[in-house]
């Protein structure tokens, strides 16, 4: 029984007019054509895609290593630091994790071979990963709190490391000069308020490490103020900012 159908369908389409064979062979191979087609134009523009991220991603992580160079050997203050984590906050805004991430360690390689290995690394920790946090933030529209905290985390242990990894090729316990420092605040401030009293070691370390979270929210913020301000001109807006901040901005 199998067998004697696809025979009746073959006798059925050679019974069928000559012209009617022809117009359903054309039929065919027009659909045949427009298949093809479509699958050209499908790989053609996934291909287009493709690079048009593997431009933008080199891009924006050769505008990041740029800035940290100027930044390095003419430092300008505050005002280029601001933009240590923007390029790789953007190209995440724009094409997402991979390419963050692509970014960042393109940044760091690029750096590597134009600065050395460590000063690459000390970019990489924290402001590369503090631009990949961003980024991964503002795609899921958290709310500035939550990023700002999470980026001055982010810094603060970034810090650290910094401390860590100079002590270790300077040969000296950079963080002990960071004490000294503290303790000659700390005694300024006890004798303005009237304390005579000699600060506890304790004490100065917690008031350090106060300072540097401190240091970093303040930080955080003002690159959350950078980016709202730039990112909406380039079509990306980040979430938007408190109720306080806008009427900060409006002023």
């Amino acid at each position: 029984m199998s067998k004697e159908k696809p025979d009746n369908q073959l006798s059925s389409f050679s019974k069928l007019p000559l012209d009617d064979q022809n117009w359903i062979d054309e039929e065919e191979a027009d659909f045949d054509s427009q298949a093809r087609y479509t699958n050209q134009v499908k790989t053609r523009k996934t291909l287009s895609t493709k690079t048009v991220v593997m431009v933008e991603t080199a891009f924006l992580a050769s505008t990041a290593s740029l800035i940290w160079l100027i930044n390095y050997y003419f430092p300008l203050g505050p005002l280029l630091k601001l933009f240590f984590p923007i390029p790789i906050a953007l190209i995440y805004l724009r094409r997402g994790n991979r390419a963050g991430w692509m970014s960042a360690w393109v940044s760091m390689l690029l750096l590597s071979v134009l600065m050395g290995p460590v000063r690459s690394i000390v970019f990489i920790i924290p402001y590369g990963l503090i631009g990949i946090q961003l980024g991964a933030c503002w795609v899921r529209r958290v709310h500035w709190a939550l990023s700002v905290l999470l980026g001055a985390l982010i810094g603060s242990l970034g810090l650290f490391f910094r401390f860590w990894l100079f002590s270790i090729l300077l040969g000296e316990d950079l963080w002990v000069y960071v004490m000294t420092q503290i303790t000659q605040l700390a005694d300024w401030l006890f004798l303005k308020i009237g304390i005579l009293a000699q600060p506890d070691i304790i004490l100065i370390q917690i008031l350090a490490l106060v300072m540097i979270i401190l240091n970093n929210l303040i930080y955080l913020f003002a690159v959350h103020l950078v980016a709202l301000i730039l990112f909406d001109r380039l079509g990306n807006p980040i979430p938007r900012p408190p109720e306080w901040v806008q009427v900060l901005l409006d002023y």
